[in-house]
């Protein structure tokens, strides 16, 4: 949790401007804005393609503050590292002695996908840099493809939903604890509608003196199909059904965090996985009778992966 105050937290200058072109009800800039105001050092940063990059900066305007990259859809993590490497060298030549950090923004097929070789280079060679996932479950820049974060059963335009398959056939990548396994300094899943957990992480990661790694839920109004004004309360029920938990790696140690805490705890409800789908277009279809073993077999999936993680968090 950030230890700052909203009112110290808005008094920095506006790294990332309105004036974008991003979806109404895209939470990515809500996303985006958090992570940057969580230090009060100058920041680089650099964006894979994808909705972010392009609703950010299409030619002549850009809704950026900061010095800002756009690199290809696979090497958003290479560039950020590139970065940080050369300032590295800048200020062992003395050429620079201001302390800055650097960040890289990628959606979930730039990360997951697309750009998981650079990012698992970047963690591996130790560099200062924080790379922010924008999860929403697909490509949604290019048409809604189903990517390896899409859930198991959504309807996406390459995986779409009907009589014989009923969705995409296969779960999604836990990309979070893949990350984890690397053993880097710190590495945490967040979501926007609690801005106190997402800060409060991403002030960890900018100070913890290596990579580190933010996975953020950010639901998409066009792709998941629910109105543009619902975003943080479908963010919120990722993490009450524990489709999406909230919580951290740090030096080796996995901790829940927020309303995660709180339903490990059991002073805060697990919600069933149905209440998810009920919110969204892509899982109508998941609603229906002949899809209840299905919806049985999903819930079964969340519950063991939730139960995994309770374990890990109390070793």
């Amino acid at each position: 949790m950030s230890s700052k105050p909203i009112k110290d937290l808005i008094k920095g200058d506006v790294k990332l401007t309105s004036g974008h072109r991003l979806c109404a009800g895209c939470p990515e800039s809500i996303i985006a804005r958090q992570v940057l105001m969580s230090t009060d050092k100058p920041i680089v940063a650099a964006s894979a393609t994808g909705c972010f990059e392009v609703s950010t900066t299409i030619f002549p305007y850009t809704a950026w503050n900061i010095p800002w990259v756009h690199t290809a859809f696979g090497n958003g993590a290479a560039t950020g590292a590139g970065v940080e490497a050369a300032y590295q060298s800048l200020k062992r030549q003395g050429k620079i002695t201001e302390e800055m950090r650097f960040v890289a923004f990628g959606g979930d097929g730039a990360t997951y996908d697309i750009g998981f070789q650079a990012l698992s280079g970047m963690i591996e060679r130790g560099h200062q840099l924080m790379y922010v996932c924008f999860n929403n479950e697909a490509y949604m820049n290019t048409g809604i493809q189903r990517s390896g974060a899409t859930g198991f059963g959504a309807s996406t335009t390459t995986s779409p939903a009907g009589h014989v398959v009923p969705g995409k056939t296969e779960f999604p990548k836990d990309l979070t604890m893949i990350i984890a396994a690397h053993d880097l300094p710190y590495a945490a899943q967040v979501s926007p509608h609690n801005w106190r957990d997402l800060i409060g992480k991403c002030e960890k990661g900018f100070e913890c003196g290596g990579p580190a790694f933010i996975n953020a839920i950010s639901p998409c109004p066009r792709g998941w199909r629910f109105n543009s004004e619902d975003g943080m309360k479908i963010a919120k029920l990722a993490v009450e059904t524990c489709v999406w938990p909230l919580y951290e790696f740090e030096n080796g140690k996995y901790t829940l965090t927020a309303e995660s805490k709180r339903i490990a705890e059991g002073t805060l409800e697990k919600k069933p996985i149905t209440e998810w789908f009920k919110a969204q277009g892509r899982y109508k279809h998941l609603l229906s009778e002949d899809n209840a073993e299905l919806v049985a077999k999903i819930q079964a999936e969340i519950d063991r992966k939730w139960n995994r993680l309770l374990a890990l968090t109390k070793l």
